[in-house]
């Protein structure tokens, strides 16, 4: 008896979800949402742009509507700098011997920076037949400061550097890369930049974990876009419905379900990235904020609004195979229309491309579910990709597929395996 009342008992709370999703997640609020993301008063997302500054406030107030605690005092505005160093001039000299400035490139934040034998900066080497550009990417991940002199050999290599001149976070650190095989006793270098600040913020809303407040569940998207670009078809709003304000509706979406059903036992991050389509920022300061081991896993949402190579009812989960998360997920769904598959186009490196990325390189079971097909999607990167072009209804599908394959892991019941982090490029 205690058995049949057991399987009624889980009967009837699969029931009261499944009527939860569909009170919450419907296809009218999907339009709503969507319209709004995607319509040309965002002016296309463009970070950095008053576009992007509309959306956000558009999606706070959706967080603040849904019942989220905002990320930081009162505001839902996760904010943060990025800086651009225009370079100004250079003067150095070794042993007394004047450098030609072509033969030097200064990698720092700093508007000037004066450095000598007395400051303790490391002197580094990058000798004949090394792996130059391995070489150089291992020294400013080093976050130290130093002199890095690359040897003559390199010489058609060398100007490349000053491509690493773009958006950044402010360092700390800076690297001198000197042309030329030196090793002196005194030398001084002098660089100047003019420094552009680009503000950004991502939008981030807070659902308490009842039992488990300090294990984190994420559910993501990115909310910028291409921006106004080069007119197609007479359009020069790159409106980006699908790429992604289809993953930020989802997660409005989610975080209204998860607050309306209350039951989280882990706390719920709701996050919209900024600055994904000029290299990744917005996730990339959020990863700063949290201890990697405590992020329980990443759903992080991109490109829901057509249909998947396998038809309607189905998307693809990207990096499947690093980690046991993608079976839990199937698992959840088991007797429904619905299905998962491993990501069909792994010679696209999409588990690399998105905002997942990197809290997966820091172990996270952090993944993408998209449905978009990589190697024929008619609108991506178009100023076509507009609202009219996305199967809303399906999109519904999947948005509610997430939320019912998530709960065991929102509830604490299932915990992802780690990524393999030597097993990633």
């Amino acid at each position: 008896m205690k058995k049949v009342f057991l399987v009624l008992g889980i009967v009837a709370c699969m029931t009261a979800c499944a009527q939860t999703a569909n009170g919450i997640i419907n296809t009218s609020e999907v339009k709503r949402i969507e319209q709004v993301l995607a319509s040309d008063d965002f002016q296309g997302r463009k970070a950095g742009t008053p576009g992007i500054d509309k959306a956000a406030q558009f999606i706070s107030e959706e967080f603040k509507k849904a019942g989220l605690q905002p990320v930081s005092g009162g505001s839902y505005l996760q904010s943060f700098s990025m800086l651009r160093p225009k370079f100004k001039g250079v003067k150095g000299e070794m042993d007394k011997v004047e450098l030609d400035p072509k033969n030097v490139i200064v990698i720092t934040t700093k508007p000037e920076l004066k450095v000598n034998e007395k400051d303790g900066y490391q002197l580094e080497y990058i000798k004949t037949g090394e792996n130059f550009r391995s070489k150089v990417q291992s020294y400013l991940k080093a976050k130290k400061n130093a002199v890095v002199f690359v040897d003559t050999s390199f010489a058609a290599n060398f100007p490349r550097l000053a491509g690493l001149k773009q958006l950044t976070f402010p360092m700390e650190h800076n690297v001198v890369f000197v042309l030329g095989n030196y090793q002196p006793k005194e030398f001084t270098i002098k660089a100047e930049h003019t420094i552009e600040e680009t503000k950004l913020a991502n939008v981030v809303g807070i659902l308490p974990g009842k039992s488990r407040p300090n294990e984190y569940v994420i559910f993501s998207s990115h909310y910028d876009h291409l921006g106004i670009g080069k007119p197609q078809n007479g359009d020069s709003i790159y409106n980006g419905a699908n790429d992604d304000a289809a993953g930020t509706t989802a997660v409005i979406l989610l975080a209204n379900y998860f607050k309306k059903l209350g039951n989280n036992e882990r706390t719920i991050v709701f996050a919209a990235f900024t600055a994904e389509e000029i290299g990744g920022f917005g996730s990339q300061y959020f990863s700063q904020q949290y201890q990697p081991e405590k992020v329980m896993a990443m759903f992080n949402i991109e490109m829901i609004g057509t249909e998947s190579k396998w038809g309607k009812n189905s998307a693809y989960i990207t990096g499947f195979e690093r980690s046991d998360m993608g079976t839990m997920l199937q698992k959840n769904l088991e007797g429904s229309a619905f299905q998962f598959h491993p990501d069909p186009y792994p010679d696209q490196q999409l588990f690399y491309r998105s905002d997942n990325a990197t809290l997966a390189y820091l172990g996270v079971p952090a993944h993408t579910i998209s449905t978009a097909k990589m190697d024929k999607e008619p609108y991506y990167h178009s100023s076509d990709d507009e609202v009219e072009t996305l199967d809303l209804e399906n999109m519904t599908e999947i948005i509610k597929a997430i939320a019912q394959s998530s709960k065991s892991i929102v509830a604490g019941k299932d915990t992802p395996s780690r990524v393999k982090t030597e097993n990633l490029r």
